[in-house]
């Protein structure tokens, strides 16, 4: 992101509430909000994403930019005074791959900028105390640095034992009470709190009807991942660190992303004791586990003797899920058993899927137009998924996306069809991206 003057002032005093954070870890900090002026929300409004849905009252990012100075100078006066409204969220559902939808929630454009202003005072404030274990939705971390750690904890332990989680709709779940104790723990200042609380009991539009949820972040809302973040700091990664670790027989390691997240053991009992207790750790805090995915699995390197399975107690299998990806043991070019990465079949069903669906909608725009924007979505997949081992994948998904572009331009008439003859002469004009080469594909450590 260029830098503005905007941004250097900004930066400097980013820089003073962190350095205020780290040197008194456990103080409550009362005296926020007045960083929080007309050039700190200029800086929110630029780092706002510009594009997407518009909230219940339809105004635009364009809109509101034309007169943005005295738009921002009354939502400043507005939020230090206590007169600013959270409006209501607009929610629609948009479809997963399994062929159920998903809530999202809309917020206003205004409603978007000063949650983001507070989610910047927020991550200065909460960058010093969230632990090495978080990477989701934090600044130079990633999900591939959160699977390099797992991956690299595991191969120095030579396996281990996994537990998979899964928070039932974690987002939608946060006990507000608890959300607010545990912002009590660091965040003293009554304004900041106030506009929290009105984002938390914002009502929720749908279909014409407002709701007011009783429990759940903002939907859609920027200020919504560093609430959970701070929520699970809480709930999990201190207790763990401070609580269940120094209990242990030996080494563990948590490994966060979001709400998504892996505990891997060197000792299977200790892994039983945490897998036994985590239901009641997180029912405390409102939260429930679901029973089907949050597994206890067995990930010992395989054992040399064909007859030794390395597994006990009937649990299944020795690979898991994480992030999008599948890990599992493999040998290496030269023989050693090492953890490899590919993408989940799951992910990989969700994106033909998606891209079968954008295909049918946009059939009968022009086809170099298809084929660019198609190109840039085989881009984004191979920038996630373009690891080292995992190009058989990257291949599946071209190879299955041509099979599909086809099948719906075939579509458009009843006259001329695409037959595959077709499609060659088409291929030969408008080649897809092809997934980076084998020495291109990024290592998890990089």
């Amino acid at each position: 992101m260029v830098e503005t003057p905007d941004s250097k002032i900004v930066s400097t005093r980013t820089e003073r509430i962190a350095k205020l954070a780290r040197q008194a870890p456990g103080m409550v900090i009362k005296t926020l909000a007045h960083h929080m002026d007309v050039t700190w929300l200029r800086e929110a409004f630029r780092r706002t994403r510009k594009r997407g849905a518009t909230g219940v009252d339809r105004q635009t990012s364009e809109g509101y930019e034309r007169d943005l100075e005295k738009n921002l100078a009354a939502l400043h006066e507005r939020a230090k005074s206590g007169e600013y409204r959270a409006p209501p969220v607009r929610r629609v559902h948009i479809p997963k791959g399994d062929g159920q939808s998903r809530p999202l929630g809309i917020p206003t454009f205004e409603d978007k900028v000063l949650q983001r202003a507070v989610a910047m005072l927020l991550e200065a404030v909460y960058e010093q105390d969230f632990l090495d274990c978080s990477y989701g939705f934090r600044p130079g971390r990633s999900a591939h640095q959160a699977l390099a750690t797992l991956r690299d904890t595991l191969m120095e332990m030579g396996g281990g034992w996994l537990i998979e989680v899964d928070i039932r709709d974690y987002f939608g779940s946060i006990d507000h009470r608890h959300l607010r104790e545990a912002l009590g723990q660091r965040i003293g200042d009554g304004v900041v709190l106030r506009l929290i609380g009105k984002w938390l009991n914002a009502g929720v539009m749908e279909d014409g009807q407002l709701s007011y949820p009783e429990s759940g972040t903002p939907q859609g809302g920027v200020i919504s991942p560093m609430l959970a973040n701070v929520y699970l700091h809480v709930v999990l990664d201190t207790w763990f660190e401070s609580e269940v670790k120094p209990r242990l027989g030996g080494k563990a390691k948590l490994v966060r992303f979001a709400d998504d997240f892996v505990i891997a053991f060197e000792q299977e009992d200790d892994a039983r004791r945490v897998y036994e207790v985590l239901p009641k750790r997180f029912g405390k805090y409102g939260l429930e586990l679901h029973p089907k995915k949050t597994r206890l699995v067995p990930f010992k390197k395989p054992p040399r003797s064909k007859d030794d399975d390395g597994t006990s107690d009937g649990i299944e299998r020795a690979v898991f899920e994480l992030l999008g990806f599948k890990l599992f043991w493999a040998r290496s070019q030269r023989g050693y058993w090492v953890i490899k990465l590919e993408t989940a079949a799951s992910r990989f069903t969700r994106t033909l899927h998606r891209l079968s669906e954008w295909c049918r909608k946009n059939r009968h725009l022009p086809v170099v137009e298809q084929w660019e924007r198609l190109g840039r979505k085989l881009v984004g997949h191979f920038n996630y998924f373009g690891v080292t081992g995992n190009r058989g994948r990257l291949m599946a998904v071209r190879h299955e996306l041509y099979g599909i572009w086809r099948n719906w331009l075939n579509r458009r008439s009843q006259r001329a069809r695409m037959t595959w003859k077709k499609m060659r002469l088409l291929h030969q004009r408008y080649k897809l991206p092809l997934p980076p080469p084998l020495s291109d594909l990024r290592s998890l450590r990089s």
